[in-house]
């Protein structure tokens, strides 16, 4: 597994990341152990959890399964709020259910409305200078939004916002308008949630067969509209996968690694298996014209409404506190 620089922070981290969500909700303790046990053997040394996966279950597990091996991981975790109380008060509840005196990374989990970011970034210098985490960072924020917070860093001589991380495949694309320009011209490190847009480009689902009962399709709209609206991609994607002899999750992944703006995937993992294929898919490459061809099979919108409800801050921005 490659090691990539993490932005402009001097930390290199392994290209792939672990999500651990899954853990203490639909992964019980000993598959979650084995999960990170192959990563780990395999090269991965970047682990993401949140407060609120499971209420802090999850937090609680990965606590316990990093318990004597924490120095070998690269670990990220999230706030659930923007509030200075917010802030200084969860990396506590993390550090307490995680073992840990540091994280590596501590990121604002999504942007508010009315959010105050001279308090945000505040808050996250005092946790920075306290020697509770090593960087901060954030999740799903436009792109103004994140230079606004690292105006106020720069201006106060405080740590800067590292990274951003955000939804990002051939479906969800609204990141290409600025986030991802934006973030490679700066420096700002991109890591990517739903690379595989809830199993659809893993080739979770067949085009020409029903959706499984058990399936996330019976209680996830949005997989059934994907599927409906881009068939003609998923059809190309999995036929593009199939004539090279690989896994459609390869190709998904290739993608996101053809992006210069992208530093790391995020893969989660809920059982080893996933893990296995997951590991796999970093071996293999596309060439720029594969890549410019697999996202005009997808004819995807560019929108720039993913992952932070970014047409409600543009309406609002009177509501942006200054």
């Amino acid at each position: 597994m490659k090691q990539v620089a993490f932005g402009k922070t001097g930390a290199k981290v392994s290209e792939m990341c672990l999500g651990t969500m899954m853990f203490g909700k639909r992964t019980e303790e000993a598959e979650a152990d084995r999960i990170v046990s192959y990563a780990f053997e395999h090269g991965v040394s970047f682990l993401d959890t949140a407060a609120m996966y499971g209420d802090g279950a999850c937090e609680e597990m990965v606590g316990r399964l990093l318990a004597g091996r924490r120095s070998k991981f690269f670990l990220a975790t999230k706030v659930d709020g923007v509030a200075y109380a917010d802030i200084t008060g969860s990396i506590d509840k993390s550090l307490r259910r995680l073992q840990t005196d540091c994280v590596d990374l501590f990121m604002i989990h999504w942007p508010q409305v009315g959010m105050d970011p001279l308090e945000v970034m505040r808050a996250l210098n005092d946790v920075v200078r306290a020697g509770k985490t090593r960087f901060v960072g954030c999740c799903n924020y436009p792109a103004w939004l994140l230079e606004h917070h690292n105006a106020i860093a720069r201006a106060n001589g405080w740590p800067r916002l590292a990274c951003n991380q955000i939804p990002y495949n051939p479906v969800e694309r609204g990141a290409e308008i600025e986030v991802l320009t934006q973030a490679h011209a700066t420096g700002v490190a991109i890591t990517v949630y739903r690379p595989l847009l809830e199993g659809i480009l893993a080739g979770k689902y067949d085009p020409d067969k029903p959706m499984p009962a058990d399936s996330r399709a019976t209680w996830d709209d949005r997989v059934k509209k994907w599927m409906t609206k881009y068939d003609a991609g998923v059809r190309f994607l999995l036929n593009f996968a199939h004539e090279r002899g690989v896994t459609p999750s390869a190709v998904a992944v290739a993608w996101l690694r053809a992006c210069p703006a992208v530093t790391c995937p995020i893969i989660g993992a809920s059982r080893f298996s996933q893990i296995e294929e997951g590991v796999k898919a970093f071996e293999f490459s596309l060439t720029a014209a594969e890549r410019e061809a697999i996202s005009n099979a997808f004819d995807a919108d560019l929108r720039e409404d993913a992952g932070g409800k970014f047409p409600e801050f543009r309406r609002k921005l009177d509501l942006v506190a200054r």
